[in-house]
């Protein structure tokens, strides 16, 4: 009798021991089951994600994101929570490339609880992504269609300015001429005149 007392002491103390530490654990929620799943690899883009948590959500405190490879935000509805489900439906066709799926909930004991993780979509009809065009070649093409056009429309400056500088040096050589004229006609005046006085003495 005393051994099957001890025996049922220690099986009794056993179990305590371990439910001791599950106790909180339990109260927290976790992610059962995932649409798509984790690390999936589709062929064709899918409209909604799923979510299943281990205890029932609270609407007010749950979040449902889907973000692309550039961390950039897929548009999604809000969260359709139903019981320990939530569902968010997404707006736009996903193209070819690896997504994210994040999660935020709350647990019963009030804890947030979050995590993440990824899924492929790789659909063989879907059109290569094409490569962004540089925004430099638009720039340069409409640079270069500005210069030609200015050249177009407009005279060359140099050639103005060569142009408008003729006639101001044909009128400064004319008048250095008129004025070697005028001292030429006055130098022959003034000999003349010399001459005349020694003739009339």
């Amino acid at each position: 009798m005393r051994t099957r007392s001890v025996t049922a002491l220690l099986a009794a103390v056993v179990t305590a021991l371990l439910l001791v530490p599950a106790t909180p654990a339990a109260a927290h929620n976790s992610l059962q089951e995932a649409t798509p799943a984790r690390d999936a690899r589709l062929t064709a883009a899918p409209t909604q994600v799923t979510l299943r948590f281990l205890q029932r959500l609270n609407p007010s405190y749950t979040t449902i994101t889907v973000s692309d490879a550039g961390q950039r935000k897929v548009p999604t509805s809000a969260p359709a929570v139903d019981g320990a489900t939530g569902t968010v439906t997404i707006d736009e066709p996903l193209g070819n490339g690896t997504y994210t799926v994040g999660y935020r909930v709350v647990s019963r004991d009030g804890h947030p609880v979050q995590g993440s993780y990824r899924f492929t979509v790789a659909d063989p009809a879907a059109p290569a992504p094409s490569a962004p065009a540089s925004p430099s070649a638009p720039a340069s093409a409409a640079a270069a269609a500005s210069t030609g056009a200015d050249a177009a429309g407009e005279p060359d400056a140099s050639g103005a300015r060569s142009g408008d500088d003729g006639p101001p040096v044909a009128l400064l050589a004319g008048g250095a001429v008129a004025g070697l004229l005028v001292v030429a006609g006055i130098v022959l005046l003034v000999v003349r005149r010399a001459r005349d006085r020694r003739t009339d003495h």
